[in-house]
């Protein structure tokens, strides 16, 4: 009997997330800060439009694009937060979640051969979707001493004659790294001098916390290079209801829209119309939930600070990314003896690529009272580590 499996996928790695979690389930009293979900629930007016949405059957097939009447909201929502400006029939594509629009951005982008720029530390998916597309991913190693920004010597370094796309992943998960219009324009330079389209996974871009959001959109010359991609599970606390969008220009989202046609038809009609009232109505939730997750950041900065442990400052998205490379083990040491020891789930930063190695990923999507219990465990397994150094 023949292999009945793709070499292709056989060599992609499974994601290095979630086998903490399968631990911590059946662990007692254990804390997880592993899982980037946050922990609000959906905002009542926003889940009675999806329950109206039943009450009145529209339980229908969408146009393949998504609801028009949602679209538009995009645009609106784009252009009052970002100064963005979109064609809703054109240029926006509703997609499930943003995992859905990545997926299908490069497959609509790339030739086999056609290399992808992945800065990493970074989201799990682009590699493999870079692999799935028949592409070659090419990864650009983000460093600590630049805040995890990504730098236009850095993006030049990385040029082939055979690049065709960067991925931009800002604010940045799992680090929390921004990228400021300052180095957006100095990347957008190079980016025009090669010729290279930009795939901008902004799906954090409401979780800034020292300064508004930069699209790479809004650098001159970079809207037609660029497909924006966003969604609504982060900053609405919607990621259940797995609703994305993808937007860009017309030639590249009408092929998009081809392979969500077959793949999907559309995203899920209810999560559709209660992403209207999202937009519509849903900033001064979006405020105090990053109000929240702010007062979280700032407790964590100050408890690393105290106890000792390198760290720099996250701006965006719910992550906070502590180096551990004094205790001289890998991070999946570390994060293995943390969970058995002190029964607290992390991420080892390796999850995010190799050069996440002597680093771990801490989410802060999840109650004050828990991070301070995780925290004070951290602080004495943290202590605990230095004795036995001191000792050897």
């Amino acid at each position: 009997m023949r292999n009945p499996l793709s070499e292709t996928i056989v060599g992609i790695k499974p994601s290095g997330i979630r086998k903490f979690f399968d631990i911590v389930s059946e662990m007692k009293d254990a804390i997880s800060l592993g899982v980037g979900e946050p922990d609000f629930e959906t905002p009542w007016h926003i889940r009675d439009e999806g329950i109206k949405s039943l009450e009145k059957g529209k339980t229908f097939y969408t146009s393949n694009s998504g609801l028009l009447e949602l679209r538009q909201e995009m645009c609106n929502y784009l252009k009052r937060r970002y100064d963005i400006t979109y064609r809703a029939r054109e240029e926006v594509l509703v997609t499930v979640g943003g995992s859905e629009a990545i997926d299908i951005a490069l497959r609509a982008m790339v030739d086999p051969g056609d290399e992808v720029l992945i800065p990493q530390p970074s989201y799990v998916s682009y590699e493999p979707c870079a692999v799935l597309a028949g592409a070659k991913p090419v990864i650009i190693e983000l460093k600590h001493e630049n805040q995890f920004r990504l730098t236009a010597e850095e993006l030049e370094a990385a040029i082939t004659d055979k690049t065709k796309i960067l991925i931009l992943p800002f604010p940045n998960n799992p680090t929390g790294a921004i990228m400021e219009r300052a180095d957006l324009e100095a990347i957008a330079k190079v980016i025009e001098k090669h010729d290279l389209f930009v795939v901008s996974d902004e799906i954090y871009s409401e979780l800034c916390y020292t300064e508004k959001h930069v699209s790479i959109v809004n650098i001159p010359g970079m809207r037609e290079r660029t497909i924006l991609i966003n969604g609504f599970s982060k900053s609405y606390a919607m990621t259940g209801w797995r609703l994305g969008y993808a937007c860009g220009p017309e030639e590249i989202i009408a092929q998009m829209t081809k392979i969500h046609q077959f793949c999907i038809m559309c995203a899920p009609t209810t999560a559709q119309y209660a992403a209207i009232e999202a937009l519509k109505n849903g900033d001064d939730d979006v405020a105090m939930m990053r109000e929240s997750y702010d007062q979280r950041r700032r407790f964590l900065v100050h408890a690393f600070k105290q106890m000792g442990l390198e760290c720099f400052e996250p701006f965006g998205a719910f992550y906070i990314f502590p180096c551990i490379k004094e205790f001289g083990m890998t991070s999946d040491e570390f994060a293995n003896r943390f969970l058995q020891e002190e029964k607290v789930a992390v991420v080892p930063g390796t999850a995010f690529g190799e050069c996440g190695e002597g680093f771990i990923r801490i989410s802060y999507a999840y109650s004050m009272e828990r991070l301070k219990e995780a925290i004070g465990r951290l602080e004495r397994f943290v202590a605990r580590l230095r004795e036995e150094k001191a000792k050897n």
